[in-house]
């Protein structure tokens, strides 16, 4: 039984089009509370081009289930990541001048002040990062209590032989992050087609999706859209 992290970051998305007061995230987020998500996942991104801090104070304040915030490994971040007090910080790598994220972060020995500021508040510290050996155990030398892996680049794949190839390269990820007394996360790029094969290997404690969710929730409506991959990860 897996749990599912909902990322609303689409949902600021529309409304900073217009720079307006709607669609409110803070409603995307009860709604799919109350349908079967287990976790909000934000991502303040420093140019602010979706998430804004505002929606990180009210969302502290009104998640029930926990709350997920990714950000860039930065002292500017950690300092606003101290003060809200998110459930899980998932540290992410970020280029401003890309679309959304692109690849994994690269783990540095520079990374292990920052992640000790968090946990010694009480905060989990998750990193998003390739489903590769060397990368996962400097996950665990650094001490995270997560590994988000980053799965966009099955996502993208077409041929049936390199999925499979890369299916194995995400269980055999997954079997290490545990082997090491890690969580294991998967995100980015999943959606309701190419979830279940990843669902079929039953290791993947955590599933974060965004855009696939929002993307549905403008024909089906958010509720009916998240109760649905909820019961594909089940």
């Amino acid at each position: 039984m897996a749990l599912l992290g909902v990322n609303i970051d689409h949902i600021a998305t529309i409304r900073q089009a217009r720079r307006g007061i709607e669609p409110e995230p803070l409603h995307a987020a009860l709604i799919a509370e109350q349908n079967g998500a287990d976790q909000i996942t934000v991502h303040l991104r420093e140019d602010r081009r979706h998430i804004q801090d505002r929606d990180l104070e009210i969302l502290r304040q009104t998640v029930q289930t926990r709350l997920n915030l990714e950000m860039a490994a930065i002292q500017t971040m950690v300092d606003i990541a101290l003060r809200i007090k998110p459930d899980t910080v998932t540290l992410v790598p970020e280029r401003r001048e890309e679309l959304t994220t692109e690849g994994g972060l690269k783990l540095l020995n520079d990374h292990r002040d920052l992640i000790r500021q968090l946990q010694n508040t009480g905060i989990e510290v998750s990193v998003f990062i390739e489903p590769d050996p060397e990368m996962i155990k400097s996950a665990a030398k650094l001490g995270v209590q997560a590994v988000e892996m980053h799965t966009g680049k099955y996502s993208n794949l077409t041929d049936s032989k390199e999925i499979a190839k890369e299916i194995e390269r995400l269980h055999q990820g997954a079997l290490l992050i545990a082997k090491l007394g890690m969580r294991i996360v998967a995100g980015h790029g999943l959606n309701y087609h190419n979830i279940t094969s990843l669902t079929d290997l039953n290791c993947i404690e955590e599933y974060n999706i965004g855009h696939s969710i929002v993307s549905r929730a403008v024909f089906t409506g958010l509720a009916e859209a998240v109760y649905t991959m909820k019961q594909l990860i089940w």
